[in-house]
């Protein structure tokens, strides 16, 4: 499982000209679910989620995590973060999960950060969405939990 992870001010969701989810301050979390995930994917990602520590705390270092700044979480599928462009310019998507089962793994790894108490909410999968977002710092953190990277 891969995500992209940016802390915002902002972020919202669209599909056809119609806003479908949106969160204040908190974490965009662009997630894409691989072939081989499994729960321990799943749990892995929530638990890494909850207690990323990339807010300011009093000092302005980075040592708060989303629940302790009362932030919330937006979840939107990427299955793209799983393509692989490393042979010729049109990226091979065959790492990433089939739809119907990869649609479920994306809803159980926001059901698992609800379950910790944060307010979650999630794009539409499947959907042509367009994500808008005021990234905050930038901070931007990748995340696998396969530790690729």
């Amino acid at each position: 499982m891969r995500a992209v992870v940016q802390r915002v001010l902002h972020a919202q969701v669209q599909v056809d000209g119609a806003v479908v989810a949106q969160i204040g301050a908190g974490l965009l979390v662009l997630l894409s679910v691989g072939g081989d995930d499994d729960d321990g994917d799943v749990a892995a990602m929530a638990d890494k989620l909850t207690g990323l520590r990339i807010f300011g705390d009093e000092h302005g270092k980075m040592n708060c995590n989303v629940r302790q700044v009362a932030g919330a979480l937006l979840v939107v599928s990427q299955f793209t973060l799983h393509g692989d462009a490393r042979r010729g310019k049109r990226p091979s998507f065959t790492a990433a999960m089939e739809p119907i089962q990869a649609a479920l793994m994306v809803e159980r790894v926001a059901q698992a950060l609800r379950s910790a108490g944060l307010a979650v909410q999630q794009g539409q999968f499947g959907a042509d969405m367009q994500v808008s977002l005021c990234n905050d710092g930038p901070v931007t953190i990748l995340l696998d939990t396969k530790k690729l990277f």
